[in-house]
C-alpha cells in the first residue's frame, strides 16, 4: 500500500510564498506520474499541476506563472513551489500519485489559507 505524506500548508498573506512537500512510501516512485489537486469549500476539485516521469509538467491556467511543480526521485518527493499567493488559492491541496488508469493514490490533504 502506497502512502502519501504532505506537508508545507498554512496561513500566510497574499503575495507570499509556500511549499509544499509530498512524500511516497514504496518503490518505483520515478516510474509514476505525480501531481496536486485543490478543493476549496464551494468548488468542484480542480487539478493544479500534474508531472510525468520523465518531468514534463502541467498547470492550470489559474496558476500559471505562480506556481511550479518539480519532483526529487532521490527523496520520493514532489514539491509544490507556491508564490503571488492570492485568497482565491484557499484550499484543501491533495497530493495524488497516479499509477494506472483507474489507480491513484492520494495524501491525507494539507490547508492552504491565503488571508491578511
Amino acid at each position: 500500500q502506497v502512502q502519501l505524506v504532505e506537508s508545507g500548508g498554512g496561513l500566510v498573506q497574499p503575495g507570499g510564498s509556500l511549499r509544499l512537500s509530498c512524500t511516497a512510501s514504496g518503490s518505483a516512485f520515478s516510474i509514476y506520474s505525480m501531481g496536486w489537486y485543490r478543493r476549496a469549500p464551494g468548488k468542484p476539485r480542480e487539478l493544479v499541476a500534474s508531472i510525468t516521469s520523465d518531468s514534463s509538467t502541467n498547470c492550470a491556467d489559474s496558476v500559471k506563472g505562480r506556481f511550479t511543480i518539480c519532483r526529487d526521485n532521490a527523496k520520493k518527493t514532489v514539491y509544490l513551489q507556491m508564490n503571488s499567493l492570492k485568497p482565491e488559492d484557499t484550499a484543501v491541496y491533495y497530493c495524488y500519485q497516479h499509477r494506472r488508469p483507474g489507480v491513484d493514490y492520494w495524501g491525507q490533504g494539507t490547508q492552504v489559507t491565503v488571508s491578511s
